[in-house]
């Protein structure tokens, strides 16, 4: 009998609060609290670039298709590691692939194959030079970007500037709503590198002899990279 008036008594009190809160739900609710945002914005010169070579072999064998590309790649390969400096100029194999051809009665009738060479880094006249000496693959594709130590270094400026024009909209919020100063509830800090913009002027470049050593144009452009600030934060008085 005591036990089961201990559980109603508390009961009673569990019940006593959960009416008393219906009936104000306001009084639990935060007051002074505000949401702010702010934002910091460069505008920087790319210092990375991308270009994939590539070639297509095709013919009846798939292994003659096969060791051709092999020949292509391993050419471009030799002469790009010549010029290989580590974060200055990368050079990797890409994609390799080789697969049939059809006829429209489902029978094969010869193989395609696709070889790449990926090269990658901050040393741009090297890169272009490197484009136009190897003539055994041509170019597919380019890109530029921003190098991870120019992002971070970067990132790191505008984060301190955002951070501190968040803090200033914090205190000027807080001393027109009549407080006198500010607690940090929660905040998140996030950048968004908005790079992508048009690609470079890319030439294609002549298999001729006479322009074997001509080098890739390039104008990298710019970029804006943002880093933003928002949060809430409990005005004081």
């Amino acid at each position: 009998m005591k036990k089961l008036a201990t559980r109603a008594a508390t009961l009673a009190v569990a019940l006593s609060a959960s009416a008393a809160w219906a009936a104000d739900p306001a009084s639990s609710q935060p007051v002074g609290v505000v949401g702010l945002s702010a934002s910091a914005t460069a505008e920087v010169t790319k210092d990375l670039l991308s270009v994939a070579l590539t070639t297509t072999r095709e013919g009846t064998e798939a292994a003659q298709v096969q060791a051709q590309l092999k020949q292509a790649l391993d050419a471009a390969l030799a002469e790009a590691k010549k010029a290989a400096k580590p974060g200055q100029i990368d050079v990797q194999t890409g994609n390799f692939s080789l697969f049939p051809r059809y006829t429209n009665k489902g029978v094969i009738n010869g193989w395609q194959g696709t070889a790449e060479l990926l090269v990658e880094g901050r040393d741009i006249p090297g890169i272009a030079k490197l484009t136009g000496r190897i003539t055994t693959l041509t170019i597919g594709r380019v890109g530029t970007n921003l190098s991870r130590e120019q992002r971070e270094k970067v990132e790191s400026d505008l984060t301190a500037q955002a951070i501190s024009a968040y803090r200033a909209k914090a205190a000027e919020y807080a001393k027109h709503f009549g407080y006198t100063g500010y607690v940090i509830r929660e905040v998140n800090v996030g950048s968004n590198d908005q790079v992508a913009y048009a690609a470079p002027m890319v030439r294609a470049k002549s298999a001729m002899a006479g322009q074997a050593d001509e080098g890739l144009p390039v104008e990298l452009g710019k970029g804006t990279v943002v880093v933003n600030v928002n949060g809430t934060v409990q005005m004081t008085k």
